[in-house]
C-alpha cells in the first residue's frame, strides 16, 4: 500500500490543473467563436475536475495534519521547508499549482465575462422580437405593408 503524503497529492493535483487549464482555454475559444452548442460539455468536464481537485486538496490537507503540519495551505511551506530530499520538487510543484491556480481564475472571470456578453446579446435579439407597446397586433401583410389586426375575441357558440 502506498502511503499517501502531501507530495502524491500536490503531484496529482499539479496534473489536474493543468488539464483543467486547457479545458478553459477550450472554453474561452467556444465562447470567442460562439459555438455555444459544445459548452454544456465543457461545464460538465470542469465541473468533474474541479471536484477531483477539491478532493485532493483535502486529502492534501490530511496528509500534512498526519505529518505534524497545520491541515491547510498554510501549512505547506513549513512541510516543504522540513522535507529533505524531496524539497526541490515539492517546491517547485507547489508554485506551479500556485501559478496554474490564479492562471485559472483569471481565465474562469475572463470566460465569466464573455458568457455575460453572450447572454446580454441574446436578450437584445430577443428584445428585439417582442412586440413594442401598442404594436402587440402590428403584422406584415402580403403586399410589406404594416397592418393592424383587431383583437380577436372568438366566438361563441350558442
Amino acid at each position: 500500500m502506498t502511503t499517501v503524503t502531501p507530495l502524491n497529492s500536490l503531484r496529482e493535483e499539479e496534473q489536474i490543473m493543468s488539464t483543467l487549464l486547457d479545458v478553459l482555454r477550450q472554453e474561452q475559444h467556444l465562447l470567442v467563436t460562439a459555438e455555444i452548442e459544445a459548452l454544456p460539455a465543457i461545464t460538465t468536464r470542469k465541473t468533474a475536475l474541479v471536484t477531483q481537485m477539491t478532493l485532493l486538496s483535502a486529502q492534501r490537507h490530511r496528509s500534512l495534519g498526519k505529518c505534524g503540519f497545520p491541515a491547510e495551505e498554510a501549512g505547506m511551506d513549513a512541510w516543504i521547508a522540513a522535507s529533505g530530499d524531496a524539497r526541490a520538487e515539492s517546491a517547485s510543484l507547489w508554485q506551479a499549482l500556485l501559478r496554474h491556480t490564479r492562471e485559472a481564475k483569471e481565465l474562469n472571470r475572463v470566460n465569466g465575462m464573455l458568457i455575460n456578453k453572450q447572454m446580454g446579446h441574446t436578450q437584445g435579439a430577443l428584445q428585439a422580437l417582442r412586440p413594442q407597446n401598442g404594436t402587440a397586433n402590428n403584422f406584415y401583410g402580403p403586399a410589406g405593408i404594416s397592418t393592424s389586426l383587431p383583437r380577436s375575441r372568438g366566438f361563441l357558440a350558442g
